[in-house]
Protein backbone atom coordinates (compact mmCIF):
# COMPACT_ATOMS: atom_id res chain seq x y z
CA UNK A 1 0.00 0.00 0.00
CA UNK A 2 3.33 2.48 0.75
CA UNK A 3 4.36 2.27 -3.17
CA UNK A 4 0.88 3.13 -4.02
CA UNK A 5 0.12 6.00 -1.85
CA UNK A 6 4.18 7.19 -2.69
CA UNK A 7 3.02 7.14 -6.73
CA UNK A 8 0.09 8.75 -5.95
CA UNK A 9 1.68 11.65 -4.11
CA UNK A 10 4.72 11.65 -7.02
CA UNK A 11 1.77 12.46 -9.67
CA UNK A 12 -0.08 14.57 -7.52
CA UNK A 13 2.82 16.74 -6.25
CA UNK A 14 5.76 15.95 -8.32
CA UNK A 15 6.39 17.65 -11.60
CA UNK A 16 4.81 14.70 -13.66
CA UNK A 17 1.92 16.31 -14.67
CA UNK A 18 4.01 19.43 -16.01
CA UNK A 19 6.22 16.78 -17.94
CA UNK A 20 3.49 15.03 -20.05
CA UNK A 21 2.24 18.35 -21.19
CA UNK A 22 5.71 18.92 -22.17
CA UNK A 23 5.86 15.85 -24.06
CA UNK A 24 2.30 16.66 -25.41
CA UNK A 25 3.34 19.53 -26.57
CA UNK A 26 7.13 18.92 -28.12
CA UNK A 27 5.42 15.95 -29.73
CA UNK A 28 2.95 18.47 -31.59
CA UNK A 29 5.92 21.33 -32.43
CA UNK A 30 8.30 18.20 -33.71
CA UNK A 31 5.56 17.20 -36.19
CA UNK A 32 5.29 21.15 -36.70
CA UNK A 33 9.11 21.18 -37.62
CA UNK A 34 9.21 17.97 -39.50
CA UNK A 35 6.27 19.08 -41.84
CA UNK A 36 8.16 22.85 -42.03
CA UNK A 37 11.45 21.19 -43.40
CA UNK A 38 10.17 18.63 -45.54
CA UNK A 39 7.07 20.50 -47.04
CA UNK A 40 8.25 24.29 -46.89
CA UNK A 41 12.19 24.30 -46.45
CA UNK A 42 13.46 21.48 -48.52
CA UNK A 43 11.26 21.72 -51.82
CA UNK A 44 12.69 25.56 -52.68
CA UNK A 45 16.55 24.22 -51.61
CA UNK A 46 16.05 21.26 -53.95
CA UNK A 47 14.96 23.42 -57.16
CA UNK A 48 17.91 25.92 -55.97
CA UNK A 49 20.09 23.10 -56.11
CA UNK A 50 18.54 21.78 -59.44
CA UNK A 51 15.25 19.96 -58.95
CA UNK A 52 16.74 17.62 -56.60
CA UNK A 53 14.13 15.78 -53.32
CA UNK A 54 16.33 15.31 -51.18
CA UNK A 55 14.31 12.61 -49.59
CA UNK A 56 14.90 10.24 -52.19
CA UNK A 57 18.48 10.31 -51.95
CA UNK A 58 19.93 7.26 -51.15
CA UNK A 59 22.98 4.68 -52.10
CA UNK A 60 21.46 0.98 -53.31
CA UNK A 61 24.01 -1.68 -51.39
CA UNK A 62 22.24 -4.74 -53.52
CA UNK A 63 19.73 -4.32 -55.89
CA UNK A 64 16.18 -5.94 -55.46
CA UNK A 65 16.58 -9.72 -56.02
CA UNK A 66 13.35 -11.63 -57.74
CA UNK A 67 12.50 -15.08 -57.05
CA UNK A 68 14.08 -17.57 -59.14
CA UNK A 69 17.45 -15.56 -60.07
CA UNK A 70 20.79 -16.37 -58.16
CA UNK A 71 22.36 -14.55 -55.28
CA UNK A 72 25.66 -12.55 -56.48
CA UNK A 73 27.51 -13.21 -53.46
CA UNK A 74 26.48 -16.69 -51.96
CA UNK A 75 25.51 -17.77 -55.99
CA UNK A 76 22.59 -19.33 -54.00
CA UNK A 77 18.99 -19.61 -55.88
CA UNK A 78 16.90 -16.76 -54.54
CA UNK A 79 13.24 -18.67 -53.78
CA UNK A 80 11.16 -15.48 -52.76
CA UNK A 81 11.25 -12.14 -53.62
CA UNK A 82 14.25 -9.70 -51.74
CA UNK A 83 14.18 -6.15 -51.97
CA UNK A 84 17.09 -3.99 -52.46
CA UNK A 85 19.38 -3.16 -49.34
CA UNK A 86 19.65 0.89 -49.47
CA UNK A 87 21.07 3.51 -47.03
CA UNK A 88 18.54 6.36 -47.32
CA UNK A 89 20.76 8.70 -46.52
CA UNK A 90 18.66 12.17 -48.27
CA UNK A 91 16.03 11.35 -45.32
CA UNK A 92 18.59 11.65 -42.95
CA UNK A 93 19.79 14.97 -44.31
CA UNK A 94 15.83 16.04 -43.55
CA UNK A 95 16.29 14.96 -40.29
CA UNK A 96 19.20 16.81 -39.46
CA UNK A 97 17.75 19.61 -40.77
CA UNK A 98 14.81 19.45 -38.72
CA UNK A 99 17.08 18.94 -35.54
CA UNK A 100 18.69 22.22 -36.17
CA UNK A 101 15.33 23.85 -36.62
CA UNK A 102 13.89 22.19 -32.86
CA UNK A 103 17.21 22.79 -31.03
CA UNK A 104 17.69 26.34 -32.46
CA UNK A 105 13.72 27.00 -31.10
CA UNK A 106 14.36 25.18 -27.84
CA UNK A 107 17.97 27.30 -27.72
CA UNK A 108 15.23 30.39 -28.25
CA UNK A 109 12.50 29.74 -25.88
CA UNK A 110 15.25 29.11 -23.27
CA UNK A 111 16.90 32.13 -23.89
CA UNK A 112 14.26 34.35 -23.85
CA UNK A 113 12.51 32.73 -20.45
CA UNK A 114 16.13 33.34 -18.87
CA UNK A 115 16.46 36.98 -19.85
CA UNK A 116 12.57 37.39 -18.53
CA UNK A 117 13.98 35.61 -14.93
CA UNK A 118 17.19 38.22 -14.89
CA UNK A 119 14.68 41.16 -15.73
CA UNK A 120 12.42 40.20 -12.91
CA UNK A 121 15.71 39.95 -10.83
CA UNK A 122 16.59 43.59 -11.79
CA UNK A 123 13.23 44.96 -10.83
CA UNK A 124 13.58 46.16 -7.56
CA UNK A 125 10.31 45.56 -5.47
CA UNK A 126 9.39 49.04 -3.76
CA UNK A 127 11.45 49.96 -0.90
CA UNK A 128 9.20 49.18 2.72
CA UNK A 129 9.82 52.20 5.25
CA UNK A 130 10.61 50.90 8.51
CA UNK A 131 7.60 50.86 10.95
CA UNK A 132 9.43 53.57 13.64
CA UNK A 133 10.05 55.68 9.73
CA UNK A 134 6.06 55.17 8.70
CA UNK A 135 5.00 56.07 12.52
CA UNK A 136 6.44 58.88 12.38
CA UNK A 137 5.18 60.22 8.50
CA UNK A 138 2.03 59.45 9.90
CA UNK A 139 2.24 61.81 13.11
CA UNK A 140 3.58 64.44 10.91
CA UNK A 141 0.80 64.73 7.94
CA UNK A 142 -2.14 64.24 10.59
CA UNK A 143 0.22 67.27 12.59
CA UNK A 144 -0.01 69.44 8.67
CA UNK A 145 -3.81 68.73 8.91
CA UNK A 146 -4.74 69.97 12.20
CA UNK A 147 -2.73 73.21 11.28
Amino acid sequence: MGLLKEFRTFIIKGNAIDMAVGIIIGAAFGAVVKSLVDNIMMPPLGYLIGGVDFSAYSYQLTPALTAGSTHPITQVVIEKDVPAVVIGYGLFVNALITLVIQGFAVFMIVKSINWMKRREETIPAPATMPADVQLLTEIRDLLRERG
